[in-house]
């Protein structure tokens, strides 16, 4: 069914159906963004901020060239609120769920076209796996939204603090890092322990990934039913999920104590915050550069020592089969293994004594060196075409193509040219984790076939 959608004559293959959707997707939010009864002021938006706009929110990403709050009409911001979910959840993921709800029968193609996009490496229970997702999120989203409400609706009134609430806690949970609160977004709740605790809640639950969710839920509730003790249960978590939550939870404590070294005497930052406001707003930029967006303090007051974290934590993002982007965590620290393995003169790859596949190392690496790639292209690109201090540059692009949404105050001063630059960015860093791990896991058997004999290569 999925399939049909697109002309059988152009032998699409699911690799490429994928990212076909989100550009889909994206123009048709474009054409209904641009449609005046989208605007405050009941004018036509023009083409280029449309697309910008259509593309931050299915890419999940954030960069804005129009304030939300400001530009966007109720109804446009519905649409971008839907257009963040339709993105933190993939529009094949969408369309399988309305199949679901049709009671429409999935064959085979659907099968391996749903699980490329959840980029699973089994097709087995992929419809249990599909409704739990979608239980989780909006479960998720409402419990937030919830939460929120009882700082936005007295400070708001009732309608528009409940907006606020389900806006933010889409956004927040797809890691979206868009607001419809007001100029100074977040930066008016760096001292709010409600809205800072929920909005990182959000941002880690949703950047985890679903299959470590329903890993956790799983063994939890055999554990209490079994009456295990929560050691045991911790030990019987699968591999997957104790390198995302180790691997988070270092991540996220390396980056608090980096950024509050690094701007505790920054006045432009957190220097002026009490030591507990220092210690938080380190903790929540730590937590929204992995792929949120959402900010308590302007990103060009960083120090360039900050920048360099930055750049780093954003390239790496979340973790798999979630709303985040970036590389992705299991892929960075397999990296690091693959090096110590070598300095350590070992031939396998060795987590939580279980061994690495080849083929996982393979896909590490190639989506490491391409992604890599793409940042230095778009960078050079960006200052060519607007000319920009490169850091700045180098901040807009590496926040695109990880989807995280933060910038150094950059782009709604871009160029026409340069806003295409980071639509593409943006574009890339969306469909580049799924498509490229689905691409490289096609073997070429006809090649492997044949064997040549080993070459002398001096390396290093």
């Amino acid at each position: 069914m999925l399939k049909k959608l697109i002309s059988k004559e152009l032998k699409i293959s699911p690799v490429q159906i994928i990212p076909a959707s989100f550009f889909i997707t994206i123009m048709v939010g474009t054409l209904i963004l641009m449609h005046p009864a989208a605007t405050v002021t009941g004018q036509k938006t023009d083409f280029l901020t449309a697309l910008f706009t259509a593309t931050t929110s299915i890419c999940v990403t954030g960069l804005v060239v129009v304030d939300t709050y400001a530009h966007w009409s109720f109804f446009g911001q519905f649409v971008i609120m839907v257009l963040v979910q339709i993105g933190g959840l993939g529009m094949i993921a969408i369309a399988s769920a309305i199949m679901l709800l049709a009671r429409r029968k999935f064959s085979l193609t659907d099968r391996i076209l749903l699980r490329d996009a959840f980029n699973l490496n089994t097709s087995n229970q992929l419809l249990t796996f599909l409704v739990d997702v979608f239980k989780g999120t909006f479960l998720v989203e409402a419990i937030g939204a919830i939460l929120y409400a009882f700082v936005f609706v007295p400070q708001f009134g009732v309608r528009h603090g409940l907006w606020c609430a389900v806006f933010n806690s889409v956004s927040a949970f797809c890691n979206a890092g868009m607001d419809v609160i007001g100029p100074n977004s977040m930066g008016n709740y760096r001292s709010d322990p409600i809205v800072m605790t929920v909005t990182m809640l959000l941002i880690v639950m949703g950047g985890i990934g679903f299959v470590v969710w329903f890993d956790m839920m799983s063994r939890v509730k055999e554990g209490v039913s079994k009456r295990f003790s929560p050691v045991l249960i911790v030990k019987r978590l699968s591999e997957h999920t104790k390198l995302v939550l180790g691997f988070t939870f270092v991540l996220i404590t390396f980056g608090t104590i980096a950024f509050l070294a690094l701007e505790y005497n920054n006045p432009g930052t957190i220097g002026s915050m009490s030591l507990g406001g220092k210690l938080v707003n380190s903790l929540f930029q730590s937590v929204t550069l992995r792929t949120a967006g959402f900010t308590t303090f302007p990103q060009e007051n960083l120090s360039k020592a900050s920048c360099m974290v930055a750049y780093v934590f954003m390239f790496i993002g979340g973790s798999p089969i979630g709303t985040a982007g970036g590389i992705k965590t299991t892929t960075f620290f397999l990296l690091l293994m693959n090096v110590r393995s070598y300095l350590k003169n070992q031939d396998d790859n060795m987590v939580f004594h279980h061994r690495v596949s080849e083929e996982s190392m393979r896909k590490a690496s190639a989506i490491f060196f391409v992604s890599l790639l793409a940042v230095m292209a778009l960078t050079t690109i960006l200052c060519v075409v607007n000319p920009v201090p490169l850091e700045d540059a180098l901040y807009e692009v590496v926040s695109a193509c990880g989807t995280v949404g933060l910038s150094r105050g950059l782009t709604s001063s871009l160029l026409p040219a340069g806003r295409l630059t980071i639509i593409i960015a943006m574009y890339l860093g969306r469909i580049g984790p799924i498509s490229l791990v689905a691409l490289f896991s096609k073997n070429n058997e006809d090649a492997n076939k044949i064997k040549y004999s080993e070459g002398n290569f001096y390396v290093g």
